[in-house]
């Protein structure tokens, strides 16, 4: 590696890491022992999608230095909204520099000749003003930053582990069950997924997750866990573990579903963020010393936070048209209303024995990266306005009357979302307009869209 100039941008900032000789030589002799010929150059967009370039890894000195380049509108899927226009950016727009992060290089276990980073977005350093600072549309990057950012404010680090329910389908799956009593936790639905779970736990043991337990909890869903962390941490495993999932169904011949309500009179997908706060070792959530269930002042004005801007973050943490027939099905463990519990399972936010709390309105397909850049910005709005969450459901006055009802739809949680400057901060403006954009733009395509329950419903013969 050549010397260099001191740092003046954050790519050069990060390229100068890159260059680090120890680094370097880690990731030269992991390749080399595992024989990677492959590597993934992957990024992750505004919708939570994995996007990246394969490159031989021959060029890997190169690619830590120079990243790799894709076209802005990769962002936003390039996506196009219903008159054709292409978000995030036109054909003549700009490319972005990804550049990797040495640390999350894995080998891919189903193909020990590939290996992948996840990278972090850059604008190109030739540009005149920008030059070299952060790709604006770059979650990933975004939440590393906010989360930096909130410690710095606060003193106290986010640690959250996701609870990711999946519903697999295909042969030798099938599902004989009693109509009135559901399946959940019977050992012979475990062993019937015996592929898919031994397959997914042990490629994402290989990959850095350290899987902890799983569960059957109805018709075809599976929920596999892993250990919590830093929240950006768990944001990159929970990428990593859906890439898991759809290799484990193409070897299996199956297929694996994160669509948050399958069916209706089933449970739906969600993906529940365990949230706790963390000074050094110790959870601030909980009092030393207590067994009882109890959140310490910290832990109140922090929940009271996220429930003030629960209704605001929905588009987020439920970002589909799916997401709410989720809300909608009743009796299915979904919650119908913003509130919060002892160990109460209808609730938005529950409080567990192990002093955390359960946020349960993220569905499966939920982008981790704005999920939890939201919840930090709700937590420290919390912490600084000292924001009561009021009493638990059950306790005395309703606490679904203090904060806004739930948005029932993906275009009354666009209204809600919108109207939230706290959650529209934690995004920054170019998420926050391209999410906006893009979920507007499915919102107006389902609008206009003919199903065929209205088919049912006045088709011919109906009247």
């Amino acid at each position: 590696m050549t010397d260099r100039t001191p740092s003046t941008t954050a790519l050069d900032r990060h390229r100068e890491r890159n260059s680090e000789r120890g680094a370097v030589d880690a990731v030269r002799e992991r390749i080399a022992a595992a024989g990677v010929e492959f590597l993934y150059y992957q990024a992750v967009t505004v919708g939570g999608r994995a996007v990246g370039k394969v490159v031989p890894a021959v060029h890997l000195l190169r690619n830590l230095e120079n990243g790799v380049q894709m076209h802005r509108a990769v962002a936003a899927d390039f996506q196009t909204d219903r008159g054709g226009t292409l978000l995030g950016g036109g054909p003549r727009a700009t490319e972005f520099t990804a550049l990797p992060d040495p640390d999350t290089f894995a080998v891919l276990p189903w193909d020990t000749g590939v290996g992948r980073f996840l990278c972090r977005l850059y604008e190109p350093a030739h540009q005149s003003e920008r030059g070299g600072e952060p790709f604006a549309a770059d979650v990933r990057g975004h939440l590393i930053r906010r989360h930096r950012e909130f410690t710095e404010r606060t003193g106290l680090v986010l640690r959250s582990g996701c609870e990711p329910e999946t519903t697999w389908t295909g042969p030798g799956l099938e599902v004989p069950h009693r109509p009135d009593a559901s399946p959940a936790y019977q050992v012979e639905m475990l062993e019937r997924n015996r592929p898919v779970y031994r397959k997914v736990i042990g490629y994402g043991t290989a990959m850095g997750l350290d899987m902890i337990e799983g569960d059957y909890e109805d018709p075809g869903q599976l929920e596999l866990n892993w250990m919590y962390d830093r929240a950006e941490l768990t944001a990159d495993r929970l990428l990593t573990f859906r890439q898991i999932c759809r290799q484990v169904a193409r070897e299996l011949g199956v297929t694996v579903s994160f669509m948050p309500k399958p069916a209706v009179g089933v449970m739906g997908n969600g993906c529940h963020h365990n949230l706790s706060l963390w000074r050094g070792e110790e959870n601030v959530l909980a009092e030393p010393g207590r067994r009882d269930l109890h959140l310490s002042e910290t832990g109140r004005h922090a929940l009271g936070g996220i429930l003030a801007h629960a209704a605001g973050a929905m588009a987020v943490m439920g970002p589909t048209v799916n997401s709410y027939k989720r809300y909608w099905d009743a009796g299915q463990f979904a919650p119908g209303r913003i509130d919060w519990g002892m160990d109460d399972k209808t609730c938005t936010v529950r409080l567990s024995a192990n002093g955390r709390l359960e946020f349960k309105l993220p569905d499966a397909m939920v982008n981790p990266y704005l999920s939890h850049a939201v919840l930090l910005a709700a937590i420290a709005d919390g912490l600084e306005n000292r924001i009561e969450p009021g009493p638990p459901q059950g306790g005395g006055a309703d606490p679904g009357d203090r904060f806004p009802a739930l948005p029932l739809t993906l275009g009354e949680a666009l209204t809600a979302f919108a109207q939230d400057s706290v959650v529209h901060g934690a995004l920054g403006e170019e998420i926050a307009a391209l999410h906006q954009a893009c979920k507007s733009d499915e919102w107006a395509r389902f609008c206009a869209a003919v199903t065929d329950w209205e088919h049912l419903m006045y088709g011919e013969g109906t009247l």
